[in-house]
């Protein structure tokens, strides 16, 4: 179920295993996640902590008192029974506010209705008011499905499922060999740091030689991975499943893979996950030894962008048309004007055959969003329907057996979306997806 957890939802469960590791318990218990939800509490939330008196310190010392610790050294530890129950109820109550996503403040509301006496003695303790918080937090959820930022909708969630991502990673070397050490080392979860280990075996790859230079090869990752204790797992069977942060490394790369023009998930888009996500044992692994995971990044990054593939660069230049007009939101409107920014790509020659200017398409698009009043420096985000356009063209490339996506894959894939605002900035402009698709057919036929 973790394919439907908000990236802060997920990392408070993370935190959750966390704090259970640290403090010696052989299982995550509900009060682990007490402890969590107040660590990562932001906003409303933690507002209402603090009204009564209430931070991580607090509640770490409270739940000591209850969950006693043990000698034994884990890696990774199960959810209790408890645990589990208190998950599966916020799917229900993300079912019943109408969200597709599990929310922070689902596990919150969750913890909220929790039967467990040791949580409630807490509570009663602080003089929390549960009914009150309960009360803001089911109107929270509310509000935030009927929050618009853009007219193609809010920022989609990426996340996929585990038998999707499985399915994308089942042919890949890598993929192959951490499974075989994940037979071998008689674990059932698949974790960060199989992934890893299996990148750094094939030592005359061009990632592997960058790792060694910041002191990561194979020999010394595994040492460090001696230290720690092998994992108790409680699954039945043998299929292969992620561990969360596993789950979420894999499906960040895939993400990335695509932002970075390529049509195949590579060991430097993973390695990148990893350093984007920080989470994990193989996470763990990379802070212990040092790594400045900045550094470490953009030295992946440039020789990527070096390269000019023409995906990356057409969402570049998407972001910076977002930045123009005051907005952090791309939609399938900025691909259309990142494609023709471009300018030397298939989809640039074909528009401008049909006489589609950027100046021109820049004017409907102002039109159509007008113009924010700030100026956005942080990470621009993706509509739901620009991430579909983006998984089109990335399976477009596939089918096609190329390595990269390029930028008739794009404008094929916008046109798939007959709603979308560049197909009405199109229509406004007297083109519509058929003389886009012949044109793309005919300057293919040319190449």
């Amino acid at each position: 179920m973790f394919e439907k957890f908000t990236e802060l939802a997920i990392n408070t469960v993370y935190e959750a295993q966390n704090t259970a590791l640290n403090m010696g318990s052989p299982e995550v218990c509900v009060e682990h996640l007490f402890s969590a939800i107040v660590k990562n509490a932001k906003g409303i939330s933690l507002r209402l902590f603090r009204n009564f008196g209430i931070d991580s310190e607090i509640i770490d010392k409270e739940i000591k008192n209850y969950i006693s610790p043990t000698s034994k050294t884990y890696v990774a530890i199960p959810f209790n029974n408890d645990f589990k129950n208190l998950l599966k109820q916020t799917l229900d109550l993300a079912t019943k506010s109408g969200n597709k996503n599990i929310l922070y403040e689902h596990l919150f509301l969750a913890l909220l209705n929790s039967k467990n006496s040791n949580i409630m003695e807490i509570f009663e303790k602080y003089n929390f008011d549960v009914f009150k918080a309960k009360d803001i937090l089911a109107r929270l959820v509310q509000k935030k499905i009927k929050k618009m930022t853009h007219p193609e909708g809010e920022e989609g969630s990426e996340v996929r499922r585990i038998d999707e991502i499985y399915k994308t990673f089942e042919r890949s070397p890598i993929f192959d060999r951490a499974v075989s050490k994940l037979t071998t080392s008689g674990y059932e979860i698949l974790g960060t740091e199989q992934i890893v280990s299996s990148i750094l075996e094939n030592k005359e790859s061009n990632i592997s030689k960058l790792l060694e230079k910041y002191g990561v090869t194979h020999d010394t990752f595994e040492e460090k991975l001696s230290y720690l204790k092998s994992r108790d797992a409680e699954y039945s069977g043998r299929k292969i499943v992620f561990t969360p942060n596993a789950f979420w490394v894999m499906n960040k790369a895939l993400q990335i893979a695509k932002e970075l023009g390529s049509s195949s998930v590579l060991p430097e888009h993973i390695i990148l996950s990893i350093l984007d996500v920080k989470k994990g044992i193989a996470g763990k692994i990379f802070k212990e030894m040092n790594i400045d995971f900045k550094e470490l990044s953009e030295h992946i990054v440039k020789p990527i962008e070096k390269q000019m593939p023409e995906t990356l660069v057409i969402l570049k230049l998407a972001k910076e048309e977002a930045r123009r007009i005051g907005r952090n939101v791309v939609g399938t409107e900025m691909f259309l004007l990142g494609i023709l920014a471009e300018g030397s790509g298939i989809g640039a020659k074909v528009l401008n055959n049909l006489e589609i200017t950027l100046k021109d398409a820049r004017k409907n698009v102002e039109q159509l969003l007008g113009y924010g009043n700030e100026y956005f420096d942080n990470e621009i985000v993706f509509t739901q329907r620009a991430k579909n356009v983006l998984e089109k063209a990335w399976k477009l490339a596939q089918d096609a057996n190329r390595e990269r996506i390029n930028s008739e894959d794009l404008l094929l894939a916008i046109t798939s979306e007959h709603s979308s605002l560049a197909m009405k900035v199109l229509g406004q402009l007297g083109v519509d997806a058929v003389e886009i698709k012949y044109g793309i057919l005919k300057e293919i036929d040319k190449s």
